[in-house]
């Protein structure tokens, strides 16, 4: 009894002097003077390139990588070179065999791609401000999918199941803000993006997302491509300070570059889907506008926006598109596909009797075009070289400015918190931006400026969209009626605006490598709701150049 006594009397005025202290989160990060960079880049060739800042004014790091410390500090140096030749350039399908048999589990495919952001966007001089916010929960949701595969077999799952997938911050994904890059949505936390719930039902995990030009690159004029006051600014991996990263989907583009997850997704409405792709040295497909719904993504046009995938190779490509597809009664434009995707591999596809079409004038100025399309011919492919049309465009501009003006307010009212969100309108967004324009538009909102200027009617709007649309199908059609070719071939994104108005789909690929070792990307452009045609004449070309290498920088 006296013991017992003594233990409580003990456990009194101890134990309730021994509260648990609440312990103060690692500092992960700390900011650094990037004078000296930015002096560096003053006389960059690239205007848009000489840049004011690099770090977000607003981002802390250390809350983004802090929640998930505690598990990626457990992978170790010797665990990670483990893993390494099971994941690193490695595509889908392989990676799941190593799942299936036994090698991998879909925690370590998680932990392995965290390790290597923490290893590299919490290094000064390598980090590419390409991750900003991650999913708390990925992990957790990693470990119930290998408890499930325990009960299940892969025949039963589609390829995307377990996969990791980062998202372009302008597409809602629950748990985390969708931001456009922009700090008047700091605290939008969005549910899931039609697109989000077709990839999570199938499986995919959600890993993180990424940052972008601000408001999809439709904020200000002149100013670098990848910046986002959230997320600072994007910085190419094969040319950190050197290369521009392409846009608007620059965090995707160098996250996929860089084997921070399997894939990524994009949007586009001229060109930021094939410019971050080609740039980056990655696949990216631009789909017929309505194959991919928009629900749940900040728009710029409903006429044009599309989501798209961005991969390091085509048959990944093709895995992440089938996952999302689907009807979205939200989407005026949303259609059924009668194609899966996944009815071919790339041991069976070949470019014999493919026919496509070359511009001329890119076959006398751009050898690297030229040298891919003679080998294509050497394959067995037919190539015709065509005079392009004159074709203008007039008016496009327009059809982002009203659209914009018309569709982000019915975004603002159907999918944020009016007690969060401090913007209801473009109107709304410029004055927010104008309170403290240092920290909200270092570069000016010019194109925001203009697009509430824009004096074009409804009717006007209607007679341009018509038109463009007729303009965009000629610029294209001419050659492929003519010549009954299957695609032309482009460059980069360097008639990605025509692809837009017509809404044709366009895919991009690596081709070469310049000089200086900046990525050039091969572009196919195809009629509406010819992606599978394309992703299997793109693959024979991967198949036969076998371009894309991972950036020097980031290969350990």
């Amino acid at each position: 009894m006296k013991g017992l006594l003594v233990t409580i009397i003990i456990t009194f005025f101890f134990g309730c002097k021994t509260e648990k202290k609440e312990i103060a989160p690692p500092v992960l990060w700390t900011p650094y003077d990037e004078t000296e960079a930015l002096r560096a880049n003053e006389d960059h060739e690239v205007d848009r390139m000489r840049y004011r800042l690099i770090e977000s004014k607003v981002l802390d790091k250390n809350e983004v990588f802090n929640p998930l410390y505690e598990e990626v500090s457990q992978m170790t140096a010797g665990d990670y070179r483990a893993l390494k030749p099971l994941i690193l350039e490695q595509d889908i399908p392989t990676i799941q065999s190593h799942i299936v048999s036994g090698m991998l589990t879909y925690e370590k495919l998680v932990l392995f791609y965290l390790y290597r952001i923490y290893h590299y966007e919490l290094n000064n001089k390598t980090h590419l401000n390409t991750v900003i916010t991650l999913n708390p929960s990925v992990v957790d949701e990693a470990r119930k999918l290998d408890k499930l595969n325990e009960r299940t077999t892969a025949g039963q799952r589609h390829p995307i199941h377990g996969i990791p997938i980062l998202l372009k911050d302008n597409i809602g994904a629950s748990g985390m803000p969708t931001t456009a890059g922009a700090i008047a949505l700091r605290d939008n936390n969005a549910s899931d993006a039609f697109i989000v719930r077709q990839l999570k039902s199938k499986g995919a995990l959600i890993l993180g997302k990424v940052n972008l030009s601000e408001w999809a690159y439709f904020l200000c004029e002149g100013c670098p491509v990848g910046y986002s006051a959230i997320g600072g600014q994007t910085l190419n991996p094969y040319g950190r300070m050197v290369f521009e990263t392409g846009g608007s989907s620059s965090g995707s583009g160098t996250s996929v570059a860089v084997n921070y997850a399997a894939a990524a997704i994009g949007t586009e409405t001229s060109g930021s889907i094939l410019s971050p792709s080609s740039k980056n040295s990655v696949v990216g497909l631009k789909p017929t506008v309505g194959l991919l719904s928009r629900s749940g993504i900040v728009p710029i046009s409903s006429t044009l926006d599309t989501p798209g995938p961005m991969t390091k190779n085509v048959i990944d490509n093709a895995i992440v598109l089938s996952a999302m597809l689907g009807r979205d009664e939200a989407d005026e434009k949303s259609v059924v596909s009668t194609e899966t995707f996944l009815d071919w591999n790339t041991q069976t596809v070949s470019l014999l009797g493919k026919h496509f079409g070359a511009f001329r004038n890119l076959m006398e100025e751009n050898d690297r075009y030229r040298k891919t399309i003679e080998k294509m011919r050497e394959a067995g492919a037919k190539v015709t070289v065509f005079d392009a049309l004159e074709v203008p465009l007039q008016g496009f501009l327009s059809i982002l400015n009203i659209d914009m003006r018309n569709d982000l307010p019915l975004y603002l009212i159907s999918q944020t918190d009016k007690n969060k969100v401090p913007i209801r309108s473009v109107a709304d967004a410029a004055q927010f931006n104008a309170q403290d324009s240092t920290v909200r538009i270092p570069y000016g909102q010019a194109i925001f400026t203009g697009m509430l200027d824009d004096t074009t009617t409804v009717e006007g709007l209607a007679r341009i969209k018509r038109r463009l649309k007729n303009n965009g199908r000629h610029f294209f059609d001419k050659a492929m009626d003519k010549y009954g070719l299957d695609a032309i071939l482009s460059i980069n994104n360097y008639h990605a605006g025509y692809a837009a108005v017509a809404e044709y789909p366009a895919l991009t690929i690596p081709m070469a490598y310049t000089d200086a070792g900046e990525p050039v990307g091969l572009t196919f452009i195809g009629k509406p709701f010819t992606e599978n045609q394309l992703l299997q004449m793109a693959a024979a070309v991967e198949a036969m150049q076998k371009i894309r290498k991972l950036p020097s920088d980031f290969i350990d």
